[in-house]
C-alpha cells in the first residue's frame, strides 16, 4: 500500500463504526468512511471535542452538524520532493466532504519528483528546462494541480464544476503557484481531450481522479466502469514519445490495483515501454498504528 504519511496539519486520529475520527489543523471533524466496517471502542479524548461532525441519513446523503467550525480554514503540506508548501482552502459542503483528498499527497510526491528529476536532468546538460506539461482531468480543487506546478510544471486543469475550478484557483494562490504555470479550463473531460488530439496537444504527463458517478457542464453522464478503458485510450494519444508519466486514482470498488495494472499496461506500455505499477493508497491512523485504505492508484513511468 503506498501510505500518506507526510502530513503534520491533518491526521486520522480513529475510526470506528462506519467513521473517521481526523484532525484537519486545529479542527476535528468526525465523517462517515464507508471501509470502516469495525466497530472498536471509542476510547482517544477527541471523540467527546469535536468541531464538527457529519451526520449520515438512511435515505442517501447527511447533513452537517457544525459545533464550533469556522466557514473556511487552511491547511498546508510539506512537498519533500520539491520544497515546497501547499497551502489549501477548507471549508465544509456537500456530502462530508472539505475540499481536500489527503491520501492523494503520496501521488503528489511521486509525479512532482519525476518532474523535478527531468527538470534538474535538463539543467546538469547545460540545457534550459524546457516547459513539462501535464493534464489534469476531473481536476477538483487542484491539489495535483498545485503539486505539478511547484514542480515546475505548466498543467492544463479541467473539471466540469465552475466553482470546483475557482477553489482550485485560489489554492494555487495560497500555494503560492505562479499563475502563469497553469491554464484553468471548466470543461468536459472526454471533449477536451478529444479537442487536444485534433489540436494535435502532447503532455509529459496526464493526471485523472475521475468520480464514479458524475454528468459534465451540459449534463453528458459519466459512468466510470463503463468510460474510463476508453478514455485511457484516447488519452494515450496526448502522451509525447518521452512522456514522463500517467496516473489514475480510483474509489470505486470494482476497480481494484490490478484492473489498473492491465489498463494502463494494455495502452501505455505497448506504445511507450516504461513501467506500470498499482496499489491502494492509505493513511495511517494516529491512534493504533492501523492504515485506512483510501482506493487505489495505477501508475506508468517512463522510468
Amino acid at each position: 500500500m503506498w501510505i500518506a504519511d507526510n502530513w503534520k496539519e491533518y491526521e486520522v486520529i480513529d475510526t470506528s463504526g462506519g467513521e473517521k475520527l481526523e484532525r484537519w489543523g486545529n479542527y476535528t471533524l468526525l465523517r462517515p468512511d464507508p471501509q470502516v466496517l469495525w466497530d472498536t471502542e471509542k476510547t482517544v479524548p477527541q471523540w467527546n471535542k469535536l468541531n464538527a461532525h457529519y451526520h449520515r441519513s438512511s435515505k442517501g446523503g447527511g447533513e452537517w452538524e457544525f459545533i464550533d467550525l469556522p466557514h473556511q480554514w487552511t491547511v498546508s503540506y510539506d512537498l519533500k520532493s520539491v520544497g515546497h508548501r501547499l497551502t489549501f482552502n477548507l471549508k465544509p459542503f456537500s456530502f462530508k466532504h472539505t475540499g481536500l483528498f489527503p491520501e492523494q499527497a503520496v501521488n503528489w510526491e511521486w509525479f512532482s519528483g519525476l518532474i523535478k528529476d527531468k527538470r534538474d536532468r535538463l539543467a546538469a546538460e547545460g540545457k534550459s528546462p524546457e516547459s513539462i506539461k501535464v493534464l489534469n482531468l476531473f481536476a477538483y480543487t487542484g491539489g495535483a494541480t498545485a503539486a505539478a506546478a511547484a514542480a515546475g510544471a505548466h498543467v492544463t486543469h479541467v473539471d466540469a464544476s465552475k466553482g470546483m475550478v475557482q477553489w482550485a484557483k485560489e489554492n494555487a494562490k495560497s500555494s503560492r503557484i505562479d499563475e502563469l504555470s497553469t491554464r484553468w479550463l471548466v470543461d468536459d473531460c472526454v471533449k477536451l481531450v478529444e479537442r487536444e488530439i485534433r489540436r494535435g496537444s502532447r503532455y509529459d504527463g496526464i493526471i485523472m481522479d475521475p468520480p464514479s458517478y458524475g454528468r459534465g457542464p451540459k449534463g453528458e453522464i459519466w459512468k466510470i466502469e463503463d468510460n474510463i478503458f476508453d478514455l485511457i485510450k484516447l488519452c494515450s494519444q496526448l502522451l509525447k514519445d518521452d512522456a514522463l508519466f500517467f496516473l489514475v486514482n480510483s474509489y470505486t470498488t470494482g476497480l481494484q490495483p490490478a484492473v489498473l495494472t492491465y489498463m494502463l499496461s494494455t495502452v501505455i506500455s505497448g506504445s511507450h515501454g516504461g513501467r506500470v505499477e498499482a496499489d491502494e493508497v492509505g493513511l495511517p491512523v494516529s491512534s493504533n498504528g492501523l492504515v485506512l485504505p483510501c482506493g487505489a492508484a495505477g501508475r506508468w513511468c517512463s522510468c
